[in-house]
């Protein structure tokens, strides 16, 4: 009886032995799926024991891997080396505080295979992220913003044409569509009258931009800019010299397109002004140019030299043809070309022309005589 039992406890021993060996193999068999649920399927190339044991890992620290390092963290500039390696990276990471456990996330990159596709670049990193989330940032070093920069004398076909190029994701023709028929809700649409384009408000600067902003977003940050350099000072300048707005715009853009020193954009302004008061046209060929449009030939939408056959262009932007100031802006101004025409240089200059040195600046005359002989040899 007593061997009887003996060997009835030894073969429930023996049960109990294969059930909780069925039961830690079905558990572990588990694993590998639950780690596909919760941080996708591993890489191929993996070994088996590679799968079980990295899959073991991450579950155990799911919760440190799906959460941030640093609740209160900011964003702060990363950089990848080229060829750097997955240690050094992660090591870097946790060093400066992005990740809590350097090993953690190369356990997760190697599973994933993601350390195998980390992006050389700069990239803009936030401890409030989680290392998963760190993990598959590296893989792209396409930066979520980029810079678009309007430079002084552009015109509109001219912002229009470096949009392809730059990253934005709205086209050219989206922008020229909106920018020619401007809606009554921009913050500029008072000053223009109607029919004008948003020429000359388009305010020259770097602008750093979400590369999925709208046409619409951009041009909405871009007056809002022009609006804020417009100070009270500038316009009371603008209002002295009896000009709208809209109008010292446009007799700015035409001092932009003049002037290559801007010093002497003051000086140029004068000249301008003091034609205008005379009743005299203003005889500046950048408004040719501008009414030519695209010189194919050159690639450029400033035609130069002018012919004289140019200078009889019909056109309302021609100042050679038209007394007083064109339709409208020719070409976007910088502050210094707005703030020269409200406080223009007090000269008794009629007329400049470029100077035969080379240096960009101009000769200034008060009579057409003394114009003539400034003329170069």
């Amino acid at each position: 009886m007593k061997r009887f039992t003996c060997l009835s406890i030894t073969l429930v021993l023996l049960v109990v032995l294969c059930l909780s060996l069925l039961v830690a193999a079905w558990l572990i068999n588990q694993i590998p799926p639950q780690a596909v649920v919760v941080f996708g399927p591993p890489t191929r190339g993996l070994s088996a024991y590679q799968r079980y044991f990295l899959a073991a890992r991450l579950l155990s620290q799911q919760e440190q891997l799906m959460t941030g390092y640093d609740p209160h963290g900011s964003p702060r500039p990363f950089e990848v080396q080229l060829g750097e390696s997955t240690y050094d990276i992660t090591n870097r990471l946790q060093s400066e505080g992005l990740i809590g456990d350097a090993d953690l996330l190369r356990d997760f990159l190697i599973y994933s295979g993601l350390d195998k596709t980390i992006q050389a670049g700069q990239y803009t990193l936030n401890p409030r992220n989680s290392p998963v989330e760190i993990a598959h940032t590296l893989q792209d070093a396409t930066p979520s913003e980029v810079t678009f920069r309007i430079l002084p004398g552009w015109r509109l076909d001219e912002v229009a044409a470096a949009l392809p190029t730059s990253g934005l994701s709205f086209s050219p023709w989206d922008f020229t569509k909106l920018a020619t028929n401007p809606p009554d809700s921009l913050s500029v649409s008072q000053e223009l009258p109607p029919g004008a384009s948003l020429e000359g408000f388009l305010y020259p600067d770097s602008y750093r931009l979400p590369r999925a902003i709208t046409a619409l977003d951009f041009v909405k940050i871009v007056l809002d800019d022009f609006q804020s350099k417009v100070t009270p000072d500038l316009m009371a300048g603008f209002q002295n010299q009896g000009l709208s707005l809209f109008q010292a715009v446009t007799l700015a853009s035409i001092v932009q397109r003049e002037a290559i020193v801007e010093e002497e954009m003051p000086m140029i302004a004068s000249v301008f002004t003091n034609r205008m008061r005379a009743g005299m046209r203003l005889d500046s060929d950048p408004t040719v140019q501008y009414a030519l449009g695209l010189d194919t030939e050159e690639g450029s939408w400033w035609k130069s030299p002018l012919s004289l056959d140019d200078l009889q262009v019909i056109s309302p932007y021609n100042t050679y043809q038209i007394t007083g100031l064109p339709p409208g802006p020719i070409a976007n101004p910088s502050l210094s070309a707005l703030r020269a025409v409200a406080f223009p240089a007090e000269t008794p200059y009629y007329y400049f022309r470029a100077a035969c040195d080379g240096s960009g600046r101009h000769s200034f005359a008060e009579t057409f005589e003394q114009h003539q002989s400034n003329s170069c040899p």
